[in-house]
């Protein structure tokens, strides 16, 4: 049920056709409604646009507006969940974006808020419009440079300048009379991502799964798309093999749908490939190449699709005498020498492991190698402990100043990766892992030669890559609820996991 409110005076700021909610099925649907409404707008007159009409201004198109008020009375302190709450009185908001897209996410959130504040929820207009690159694919149309000024003068143009991680960095200041945050971004900083997505990845967000692989290396990804074909061709769980250029191989025992899409003529900068589970439930793997600043994009981006799990498998350098080439390594602390956030998340943040993923790669390792994950044989194995992770490739011209930090460090082993990605899980509240294997030691004078790689590759890359296949699979079926940990929440959170 809903009611149209006049007059309403709960500091939701310039929001307009606020409607009261108290079930998340009926808020979701107004969202849904409001978000179609305004992008048919767009639509409606950049079409007329295309048409010749360059000189009538568009009308007004606005992001659809989520917010509640919380008294001190309503604040429940429990402490089952880290997320679905709200921890002091005031009203709080969000602007939304996607709805289809969001669906099951969005309707957790409402729910969890709902029932632990038993307030109402108010739907309505925020007074943040719709940029038209956000709502119109580039591809779609026919306009020139010449038409670009047109364009602009016409439609709304993304605002960088209110685009921005504040929320999610910790530095926002909220503003007197605005509502306070209710989600880490807002639907701007979503629709900027989600374009950025398909752009790096060569897949549109719909396909992206919520538990997340990445990896630095082709031959993970050439062994990932044969499983994946093979579960979807063999099995029932997953509906959907996707690849880049949004090649779709479906499921043929859950569908007659043939296969569509045309792969590219070149991959993208950093392939995303989708094994398609229901409610994005599945697995997708991005191979992200070498580098912190990749990890950084990447990251940056699929952040907004609220994965429940991401973890880093690739290959890092072997810091110790004992670790033979293909040991794998589970990190249990980083080193953050990589740079690529440090005006992000300073790097004197501690970045804890996230127990329940040290837990599930720990049982995954040992099924993989028949072994007690409580026993000491668990030990010959992986090796636990510090990775160091650099952005240097050529850190090795400087060993005799690194051999000193790797030494104080207790760092077992070296990489380009895997502390970005696992300081943007926890800036973005992402659970994260890391799960590397070692493919040289050149600390060690061992480095591989062309004939000794490819035995080397062809004997770990499938065990290692099927040990992070095994550990997202149980971390799903164990429920994902405990995952999102509080370790990775602050005192002044939003309520929105």
């Amino acid at each position: 049920m809903s009611e149209f409110l006049v007059g309403l005076d709960q500091n939701h700021g310039n929001v307009t056709d606020l409607q009261e909610f108290t079930d998340e099925t009926a808020a979701f649907d107004r969202i849904s409604a409001l978000y179609d409404e305004n992008v048919e707008k767009i639509k409606s007159r950049f079409a007329e646009f295309e048409a010749g009409d360059r000189t009538s201004p568009a009308g007004p198109a606005y992001y659809p507006y989520l917010g509640l008020t919380v008294e001190s009375t309503d604040i429940n302190r429990t402490g089952k969940r880290s997320y679905g709450k709200i921890d002091a009185a005031g009203t709080f908001g969000a602007t939304l974006t996607q709805p289809k897209l969001f669906e099951s996410y969005y309707k957790e959130q409402i729910r969890l808020i709902l029932k632990n504040h038993q307030r109402p929820v108010y739907v309505g207009l925020s007074d943040r419009p719709m940029p038209l690159p956000f709502v119109i694919e580039s591809a779609s149309s026919d306009v020139s440079a010449n038409d670009i000024p047109a364009l602009q003068a016409i439609f709304t143009m993304p605002d960088l300048a209110n685009i921005n991680d504040s929320i999610a960095n910790g530095t926002y200041v909220p503003v007197e009379g605005i509502p306070r945050p209710l989600a880490l971004f807002t639907a701007e900083r979503v629709d900027y991502s989600l374009a950025r997505l398909s752009h790096y990845t060569g897949t549109i967000p719909e396909h992206f799964q919520r538990f997340v692989l990445f990896t630095n290396y082709q031959r993970y990804v050439d062994e990932f798309v044969d499983y994946g074909k093979k579960q979807v061709l063999e099995g029932s769980e997953y509906s959907a093999f996707v690849e880049p250029g949004n090649v779709i191989t479906p499921n043929p025992n859950l569908t007659d749908e043939p296969v569509s899409g045309i792969a590219p003529s070149h991959l993208p900068q950093m392939p995303a490939y989708h094994l398609v589970g229901e409610k994005h439930m599945g697995i997708t793997l991005v191979n992200i190449g070498v580098g912190p600043s990749n990890a950084k994009t990447i990251t940056d981006h699929i952040a907004v699709l609220r994965p429940h799990c991401w973890l880093m498998v690739g290959h890092c350098g072997g810091l110790r005498h004992t670790q033979r080439l293909g040991d794998f390594v589970l990190a249990h602390a980083y080193v953050r020498e990589d740079h690529v956030l440090d005006e992000d998340i300073h790097p004197s943040v501690p970045l804890p492991a996230i127990a329940e993923i040290q837990v599930a790669l720990t049982e995954a390792v040992a099924r993989a190698a028949d072994v007690s994950s409580g026993g000491s044989d668990i030990k010959e194995h992986f090796r636990t402990g510090t990775v160091y992770t650099t952005d240097d490739r050529d850190w090795e011209l400087r060993h005799k100043e690194l051999a000193v930090r790797f030494n104080q460090s207790r760092a077992i082993a070296v990489d380009m990766e895997s502390a970005t990605i696992a300081a943007n899980g926890f800036r973005f509240r992402v659970p994260y892992g890391t799960f590397l294997c070692v493919s040289d030691k050149p600390i060690h004078g061992e480095i591989k030669l062309p004939g000794m790689a490819n035995k080397f590759y062809e004997g770990r890359t499938a065990k290692h890559l099927h040990i992070g296949i095994d550990t997202l699979q149980q971390l799903r079926l164990r429920g994902v609820e405990s995952l999102h940990s509080r370790k990775l929440r602050s005192f002044d959170e939003p309520a929105f996991r």
